[in-house]
């Protein structure tokens, strides 16, 4: 066999074997689209589906039964005189601004105090985070147990102590407090966790080396561990901050919107909206005015936290 009748043997052979591989190759994409398929289905319906009808509604008023009717831009210029709203928007504004800052120093106390070697530490981690998977309607129950005016776990202690007992959920000053409370039960778990990760994951060496430089212990932590958890705070802010925006599962499950509609946020005002008084494009309207916000706002923030990262 000549020099040329071997080369033309191996580029047959070599052409031969890879043959098969592009129609294997598209056989295992096709696999694979077939598992992930009735994933996407799933959550195109739940959510692609519902955020296009939306705003499709946006622009028309309906009550659900009789035929759509198309207003144009009406109901968004409804939102700028709708005091309800307004109201709405402040008691949420008012939330996010109690929650937000509590949930971050909360999680980092709670973080550098569980980042220790002590006996029984998995089990304190565990009874921290075991709130954040309680559901609403669970810590709704247990918020209606502990501030009740009546038979409340929390007038009753008051009482045996001699001091004046608060109305709580039934007074409008206090109740958007109380929500703030109950919700810094569950959600502060996640922040910890967060934040515990972080805190594991600085080199144990630099924080040696700073210690053997003469560092304290509160030194340590605000000129070596705190400037490396400037990206984990700047994440659980945004993150709490949509949370906070988001509120509706602890209003409902407790006071209604009450008293007089001092707990009353905005996407709780979106679902009265939509199913009690049957306002479908109005609510619909109200849901996307306060997602554009919500999406202009984490914009400017990641923005912002990271130009300051890159100019410290």
């Amino acid at each position: 066999m000549t020099t040329v009748d071997l080369r033309e043997s191996q580029r047959r052979g070599t052409s031969g074997a890879a043959a098969p591989r592009p129609r294997r190759a598209v056989g295992e994409a096709l696999a694979g689209w077939g598992f992930v398929a009735p994933a996407l289905i799933v959550v195109g319906g739940l959510t692609l589906f519902p955020g296009i009808w939306a705003l499709v509604l946006s622009f028309r008023t309906w009550d659900g039964f009789s035929p759509p009717r198309g207003v144009g831009i009406q109901n968004y210029r409804d939102l700028a005189v709708d005091p309800a709203l307004g109201g709405a928007a402040l008691h949420t504004a008012l939330y996010t601004v109690l929650f937000v800052p509590a949930s971050v120093l909360l999680g980092l106390f709670l973080a550098v105090a569980l980042n220790r070697r002590i006996r029984f530490i998995g089990l304190y981690r565990t009874a921290v985070f075991v709130p954040f998977v309680a559901s609403a309607a669970a810590t709704g129950i247990l918020t209606t147990y502990l501030f009740s005016p009546q038979f409340g776990l929390v007038n009753n202690v008051l009482r045996v102590l001699h001091l004046p007992q608060q109305g709580w959920l039934e007074d409008g000053h206090q109740a958007m407090v109380v929500i703030t409370i109950m919700s810094l039960w569950g959600q502060a778990a996640f922040t910890t966790v967060i934040y515990l990760a972080a805190l594991q994951d600085i080199p144990g060496d630099t924080i040696e080396a700073a210690r053997m430089d003469g560092a304290n212990s509160r030194q340590v932590f605000w000129r070596v561990v705190w400037p490396q958890l400037g990206a984990v705070t700047s994440f659980v802010a945004v993150y709490q901050t949509l949370e906070a925006v988001q509120l509706f599962d602890l209003v409902y499950a407790t006071t209604r919107g009450g008293p007089l509609d001092a707990t009353q946020t905005i996407v709780y005002y979106v679902w009265q909206l939509a199913f009690q008084r049957l306002q479908f494009g109005y609510g619909s309207a109200v849901a996307y005015a306060l997602f554009f916000v919500t999406l202009v706002v984490t914009i400017v923030v990641t923005i912002t936290q990271r130009r300051a990262g890159r100019n410290p």
